[in-house]
């Protein structure tokens, strides 16, 4: 989902310029000053975290493209046993237009709209594996590989919330698996600071949850037994605080915390009942 372009304000050069147009041309500047409103948090799809979204975007700023670059830093605690938590730094690119928004690992393709609400095809590459080296308790564990996700979404944007819907299916053939997560969002603008809190429910089928938190004949060992488990969903609440430094400049702060399923916490890998992580970046815009 990608959040609206603020279209760049121009004052046009004239030979004489009055108090008014000089009081003109300040007002102006501070809307220049105003803050961009960051779209993708970052290049981490291991924290399995969209962005929020801000109001509906023009048709003006719809026709125009924009990129952005930057750095994105990320610390996440897994729920897998022995597992100790996980620092990236990874760059962020940000790029949109009228048919298609790349933020991050994602691609979305821009379908017509009806009224309100408007259509994606989406592509994530998502970072979910691990390796049987990243905790003692996962030895003898075959990897768990990443994987390419591919489906839809829907997005309606409303006065009161930004309600959004995907559904995506493993397209790398990993764990064969769909998700189908719906999330609310409200974006509140206090100066140079742009708020944005967000609740989400993620629905992970058998085949997701069996993949990447079972334990299969070949792996069970003592007090690691054979596990499969059914679908889960995982409830999430988080807020991403954003601040314009520049008026092309950005720099945010996402938290989040996500209660695990039955499912998934019932599995012998994991040991605890909630995931959370902490993300800091930066972002220039042109």
């Amino acid at each position: 989902m990608t959040q609206p372009n603020v279209p760049r304000q121009t004052v046009k050069p004239a030979s004489r310029i009055t108090r008014a147009g000089k009081q003109s041309a300040k007002q102006t500047g501070k809307l220049a000053r105003a803050p961009l409103p960051l779209f993708s948090l970052f290049l981490l799809a291991a924290f399995a975290q969209q962005p929020a979204r801000a109001q509906a975007p023009s048709s003006t700023a719809n026709e125009e493209s924009s990129w952005g670059l930057g750095l994105a830093v990320g610390v996440e605690k897994k729920p897998y046993r022995g597992i100790d938590n996980k620092t990236k730094a990874l760059p962020l690119v940000t790029y949109e237009n009228k048919w298609v928004s790349i933020f991050g690992p994602g691609l979305d393709v821009k379908l017509p709209s009806a009224g309100p609400v408007s259509f994606r095809l989406r592509a994530r590459y998502s970072m979910e594996g691990y390796e049987a080296g990243d905790s003692p308790f996962l030895a003898g564990m075959d990897e768990r590989k990443d994987g390419i996700w591919l489906g839809g979404a829907a997005i309606w944007r409303n006065d009161i919330a930004n309600l959004s819907a995907e559904l995506l299916g493993d397209a790398s053939g990993n764990s064969k698996g769909t998700k189908f997560k719906l999330t609310v969002d409200r974006r509140f603008q206090a100066g140079s600071f742009d708020i944005t809190p967000r609740l989400a429910a993620t629905r992970l089928d058998d085949k997701y949850v069996s993949y990447y938190y079972g334990v299969n004949a070949a792996e069970v060992r003592a007090g690691r037994p054979f596990y499969q488990g059914g679908s889960a969903v995982n409830l999430e609440a988080g807020v991403r605080v954003g601040y314009a430094i520049a008026p092309k400049q950005t720099i945010f702060l996402d938290l989040s915390t996500t209660s695990l399923g039955s499912s998934i916490k019932d599995s012998p890998l994991v040991e605890r009942s909630t995931q959370s992580s902490v993300r800091v970046g930066y972002l220039y815009r042109f």
